[in-house]
C-alpha cells in the first residue's frame, strides 16, 4: 500500500511540473507600447555589448555623450573660476596691503 502512495505522489508531482512548464513557456499578451517602454528600459546583454564597443572603436562618441550630458547639467563650457580669482586675488590683496603699509 505504501508504494501505491509514492507512486501517485510522484505522477501528481511530474502533472504539476509539467502544467507549470506550459503555464511558463506561454508569453504573456502585451501591447506595442508595453514592448517598446521594456525594450527602452532594460537593453539586453547582446545591447550592452555592442554599446561598450561602440565606445571603445569610437571615442568622439564617447565624448559627444559627456557633452550632452554636460549641457542637459547647465555646465557645458563654463571657466572654473576657482583656479584663477581664488589663487590670484589672494596675493594680490595681500602685495597691496603691504604695500600700502610700506608706504606709510
Amino acid at each position: 500500500m505504501g508504494d501505491w502512495i509514492g507512486l501517485a505522489f510522484f505522477v501528481l508531482f511530474l502533472v504539476i511540473v509539467l502544467f507549470a512548464i506550459r503555464m511558463l513557456a506561454n508569453p504573456r499578451p502585451r501591447t506595442s507600447e508595453e514592448f517598446e517602454k521594456n525594450a527602452v528600459d532594460n537593453p539586453t546583454a547582446i545591447g550592452a555589448f555592442m554599446n561598450a564597443l561602440h565606445e571603445v572603436t569610437d571615442p568622439s562618441a564617447t565624448k559627444a555623450k559627456e557633452v550632452r550630458m554636460q549641457m542637459k547639467e547647465g555646465r557645458f563650457q563654463k571657466k572654473k573660476r576657482e583656479g584663477k580669482s581664488g589663487g590670484n586675488a589672494g596675493t594680490e590683496r595681500h602685495g597691496d596691503a603691504e604695500t600700502s603699509e610700506s608706504e606709510i
